[in-house]
């Protein structure tokens, strides 16, 4: 992933582009009003070009962000299902449940701010939160937080439920290597070293239930809407930011490919798996997160078709399921990487996107207002289409 300027493409990853946004961060406070010390007057006219990867890389951060917030809400609902037609959007949840267990491995800036947002928007506490890092003595204001920072990642790999990967690419065999075989085969893998494709952390971890957004950035005149400074968590209360973040909404010229969408909800569907939970079952608490949300202007409640299995695997096997049996473990490293059922579907119904923008919206704190306010509609569009062809989904035997 890169920016092209001048005929040269620059590779910018998460990792590789803290340094233009910790010196906005630390030098915005006090040269608002003084031109002369703000960073871009230091910049030579001939690198001028080179200013727009400041915004970008906290586009980027923001996505990351915002996205991990919204998988660990919704994961959190299928960790431990108990009563699937009585939980209620937003992703509100009982504190007396087992919650979800995150581990990130990596303490840098993308760790740090991760591990931030998380604690201040996903509902989780410091007590479900530990990362493991080389010098966890850095980590102070984290510390400070209840969050457990040591520097053991077998252990870490062990106990995560869903595993955040915020290395440095160099150090990603090795880390993989070391801790392979500690990985439940339920666990989830989330990479954020972005230099790293799918494909190949499959080899290194010999492990099918990976996630990892890929980026696709364009130049365009909304750019700024991501800022260059301030606290991420801050601006992810912002509603304009939420709504650029949303894979089928992006702005800034920042999107995520929507087959990263698709594979955080078969992850969800997994989850139902795991715990042997009849697919009715899973598709009724999917449901109930994902068709239904409150909160019009006018107090109305806006709503999608419910999905049905169809809408996840091909109509043959579709044809096989029984009531009793469960929704096979999908592998979500293949979902990455071909078309399946969901995103076929995602991407043809601008009726659902509609619909998925308000509910991820909702998720991340932010209440968009109706159609009579401006803003996206619903349509009646029934939620199966039969223009939707079968695809085979992999999943592990």
């Amino acid at each position: 992933m890169g920016t092209r300027v001048s005929g040269v493409c620059i590779p910018v990853s998460i990792e590789e582009s803290v340094v233009g946004s910790l010196h906005g961060a630390i030098m915005s406070d006090f040269s608002a009003n003084l031109p002369s010390f703000q960073f871009e007057k230091a910049v030579e006219v001939c690198h001028h070009q080179f200013l727009p990867l400041r915004e970008r890389s906290r586009g980027i951060m923001l996505n990351a962000c915002s996205h991990a917030v919204f998988l660990c809400k919704l994961l959190d609902v299928f960790s431990q299902i108990e009563e699937p037609e009585n939980i209620p959007l937003p992703l509100n949840l009982d504190s007396k449940r087992e919650r979800l267990k995150v581990g990130i491995i990596g303490g840098g800036h993308t760790g740090k701010q991760l591990a931030k947002a998380l604690l201040e928007l996903s509902g989780l506490l410091a007590e479900h939160i530990q990362i493991s890092t080389r010098r966890p003595e850095t980590l102070q204001e984290l510390l400070s937080l209840g969050v457990n920072c040591f520097y053991h990642n077998r252990r870490l790999a062990a106990w995560a439920k869903i595993l955040f990967l915020c290395c440095l690419p160099s150090q990603l065999p090795s880390i993989c290597s070391e801790i392979q075989k500690d990985l439940p085969e339920s666990s989830i893998v989330y990479s954020l070293v972005s230099s790293v494709p799918i494909s190949r952390l499959k080899q290194l971890l010999c492990h099918s239930s990976i996630l990892r957004p890929e980026y696709q950035y364009e130049a365009n005149d909304d750019s700024h809407i991501w800022g260059t400074s301030g606290k991420i968590t801050a601006a992810l209360h912002d509603e304009a930011i939420v709504q650029a973040t949303c894979p089928w909404h992006p702005g800034g010229g920042l999107a995520a490919n929507t087959r990263w969408f698709a594979a955080v909800i078969y992850a969800a569907l997994n989850s139902c798996s795991n715990q042997t939970l009849p697919y009715n079952q899973s598709l009724q608490l999917l449901n109930n997160l994902l068709c239904h949300i409150l909160g019009t202007s006018k107090g109305e409640e806006k709503s999608y078709p419910s999905f049905v299995r169809e809408n996840f695997v091909s109509q043959r096997f579709a044809a096989s399921l029984q009531n009793e049996d469960a929704f096979p473990r999908f592998d979500l490293t293949a979902i990455h990487q071909k078309d399946t059922p969901f995103s076929k579907l995602l991407v043809s119904s601008p009726a659902l996107q509609d619909h998925l923008l308000q509910v991820y919206c909702t998720t991340l704190g932010v209440s968009l207002q109706a159609k009579e306010d401006g803003l996206p509609s619903f349509s009646s569009e029934p939620c199966v289409s039969s223009q939707i062809p079968e695809a085979p989904v992999e999943v592990k035997p």
